[in-house]
């Protein structure tokens, strides 16, 4: 029995992330077209026809744009806010939309997927906890900063993609402009690379074993940049970072009765990266 998850995709571009068992999973966001999704879904050995539902985290084209096709094509339940759903720039089919609240866990199968209120420029931001089997998934990315609704789920986490969106002084000394500057880098803008280090050196739980860095950005981020800040600060934790090129491997965590080190372990689904627990 493991939680199985991957970053389909990670960035401004499109964000789409799975977690799942073997016999059903679920998406936090669907940013890439139906088709992309498919592909990249294949490619990673994870039936389509695992997928129960779709979670949105807020109204954002880069977490949107693949929404409709996917919920009509397969049917797809849409676990979403009323405010979301209302800025949502076209329109679900009232039949496969479904209602989350915060704080509140939705049981699809053997997972519990739970939404939590966070600080960003939409009209009603969440992240996720998803969790099954005893293990926490956190998909905790688009945030301002960490506040204590977002350390308290963080501090539960055995495994989190966690946003590490930029590095002050590329953005500081970068050409975007400084209105853009200032939404990005405010309370309701995006997580620096500092702000997400001090996150997990601060509030990580001892049983957290995978970090997955996400959502970079490709003007003012650099992957061997963002991961040569957490190396040194690791610990039992592995450091990962996500693309917004393409799929991240599948990854999967199982509780352990007796702790054991991490290891790469080919099973039922291809490049799967095995982890285990207390």
């Amino acid at each position: 029995m493991a939680l199985y998850f991957t970053s389909l995709n990670s960035g401004s571009n499109a964000n789409c992330y799975y977690a799942g068992t073997l016999e059903e999973g679920i998406l936090i966001d669907a940013g890439l077209s139906c088709r992309e999704t498919e592909k990249r879904m294949k490619l990673s050995n994870l039936p389509m026809e695992n997928v129960k539902a779709v979670f949105i985290s807020h109204e954002h084209t880069d977490l949107i744009y693949g929404l409709a096709g996917l919920a009509k094509k397969y049917h797809l339940p849409v676990y979403i806010t009323h405010t979301t759903l209302n800025a949502i720039p076209f329109p679900i089919d009232s039949s496969l939309v479904r209602s989350f609240t915060h704080g509140k866990p939705v049981v699809i199968g053997n997972i519990s997927i739970t939404g939590f209120r966070k600080s960003h420029d939409a009209g009603d931001p969440h992240s996720f906890l998803v969790s099954a089997f005893g293990v926490n998934l956190g998909v905790i990315t688009d945030i301002g900063h960490a506040c204590k609704t977002v350390i308290r789920y963080f501090q539960q986490c055995h495994a989190a993609f966690l946003e590490a969106n930029y590095c002050e002084d590329m953005l500081a000394n970068g050409d975007y402009p400084y209105y853009l500057k200032r939404r990005i880098s405010g309370d309701n803008g995006h997580l620096s690379n500092a702000q997400a280090l001090e996150l997990f050196c601060n509030y990580r739980s001892p049983q957290l074993r995978l970090l997955i860095l996400s959502h970079l950005s490709r003007n003012n981020n650099r992957p061997e940049l963002v991961e040569s800040m957490f190396q040194p600060h690791a610990g039992t934790t592995q450091i990962v970072v996500a693309s917004r090129y393409e799929a991240s491997p599948v990854f999967s965590i199982e509780p352990m009765p007796i702790a054991v080190s991490l290891s790469y372990k080919k099973k039922k689904l291809p490049d799967e990266r095995q982890l285990s627990l207390f």
